[in-house]
């Protein structure tokens, strides 16, 4: 077994922390995405509703 090598695992986490930054924005893209196709789909008239 090969000892721990800290400058290794730094830049494995490194690209860990990247990729998870990467796919949170591809997230939070597809739903913003769905989220104004959605109020595009019902139309305008879905501001003009009473309170």
């Amino acid at each position: 077994m090969t000892p721990p090598d800290p400058k290794r695992d730094a830049e494995i986490a490194k690209r860990r922390r990247k990729r998870s930054i990467a796919l949170a924005l591809v997230l939070g893209g597809l739903v913003l995405i769905f989220y104004v196709l959605t109020i595009v789909k019902m139309g305008p008239a879905v501001f003009d509703r009473a309170i």
